[in-house]
């Protein structure tokens, strides 16, 4: 599928705002709402729009802690892996997880109530796996930026579409 530029502005505006309504989007990429809508169906069918999602405010929900964790396993191998993979998507507390070129294995975006939470988690749950050979925290100060939206104009071509 070619994405042209009115693609790219409606991925735009609802990765910003993913429940605005078809009537209110389509006026705000100048289409009228039937030719929207079509547009929004086949970007969801070829996988561009993986899930429409509230994004959360994790501090009032009581969520203090953001900790970034680096993690080397005992063992590399193709089974290990996989363990360790399918034992952290179990892991509510994890929110992202990237296998790594470099001197780590594993990257993890943990998230807890507090210090004491993250404690009882590393100690009780994500330690007690055997795969793990070595874990650093990096505890995250201040928040910065924080966002799901990506830079969809590095997508745009200087002609009217690129393939994606």
């Amino acid at each position: 599928m070619y994405l042209q530029k009115i693609d790219i502005k409606i991925l735009s505006v609802l990765q910003h705002d993913a429940a605005i309504s078809t009537s209110d989007l389509a006026q705000q990429v100048h289409l009228s709402q039937s030719p929207c809508w079509r547009r929004v169906n086949k970007l969801e069918e070829a996988g561009f729009i993986n899930r429409r999602v509230a994004v959360l405010d994790r501090a009032k929900l009581g969520l203090e802690v953001v900790v970034f964790a680096t993690v080397n396993l005992n063992q590399i191998g193709k089974q290990n892996l996989l363990e360790f993979e399918r034992s952290v998507e179990r892991l509510p507390e994890v929110v992202e997880c990237y296998t790594m070129a470099g001197i780590w294995d594993y990257v993890l975006k943990i998230v807890c109530r507090d210090i004491r939470h993250y404690e009882d988690f590393v100690r009780n749950t994500l330690s007690a796996s055997d795969a793990i050979r070595e874990l650093h925290s990096h505890i995250a100060v201040t928040e910065i930026k924080n966002t799901t939206e990506l830079p969809l104009n590095a997508q745009v071509d200087t002609e009217d579409q690129s393939r994606v």
